[in-house]
């Protein structure tokens, strides 16, 4: 099971030479997608334990679409292993306003964590 969501990066979401958007920028998008994720499989937003890996591959910037996937991984009674990776899927040309849509997408960042629903929240009641 997996979710996808797409989102355009704002100008003002960079903060960094190089119109760089922080590293922060795909963790929130990945807990959004995540909650999301967990809507679906449990009925319930779920709390979300930590991240077991996190890597930045490649840039994300000011003017770029990027998408966001989680897909569930592992199903334990009350943790969910869920994978994440935001891919890049256009970009921004220059500062005109040009963009396009990229032939590829680039993988920026990639992550795995777990997520763990309350006691009684689960839809089967465990």
């Amino acid at each position: 099971m997996k979710v996808v969501h797409q989102r355009y990066v704002a100008h003002s979401d960079a903060h960094y030479a190089g119109n760089l958007v922080d590293g922060a920028f795909s963790l929130k998008l990945f807990g959004d997608a995540g909650t999301h994720l967990a809507i679906v499989v449990d009925g319930h937003e779920s709390l979300f334990a930590g991240y077991s890996s996190v890597e930045f591959l490649a840039p994300v910037r000011g003017g770029d679409v990027v998408e966001v996937e989680a897909r569930l991984a592992a199903e334990g009674r009350r943790s969910r292993t869920v994978e994440f990776e935001l891919r890049v899927t256009c970009r921004s040309l220059d500062e005109t306003g040009r963009a396009e849509v990229l032939a590829e997408p680039i993988v920026a960042t990639r992550a795995r964590g777990t997520g763990v629903v309350p006691a009684g929240a689960i839809r089967n009641g465990s």
